[in-house]
């Protein structure tokens, strides 16, 4: 599956926050840190920006995919 190129940080943030369990613990910056409990303690910094890179991206989603057991295609299906 093609990554999206014009995906904004806050609107992954809330797309983490509504349908795999994160929650929004402050903003430091222009960075939104988001944080689970769920399977294990995880906290993750994800750019504020209007669009993120390619490569933000591709990184945030292997870290989703991986923390909670799933494939980065299940996560961006929900987007």
């Amino acid at each position: 599956m093609k990554l999206p190129r014009d995906l904004a940080g806050n609107d992954l943030a809330k797309h983490l926050c509504k349908h795999w369990g994160y929650s929004i613990v402050h903003q430091v910056g222009s960075h939104v840190i988001l944080q689970t409990e769920d399977p294990s303690h995880q906290r993750m910094p994800i750019p504020a920006h209007e669009f993120l890179r390619i490569g933000t991206l591709n990184s945030i989603l292997r870290l989703v995919a991986s923390h909670k057991g799933v494939s980065k295609e299940e996560i961006l299906e929900k987007i």
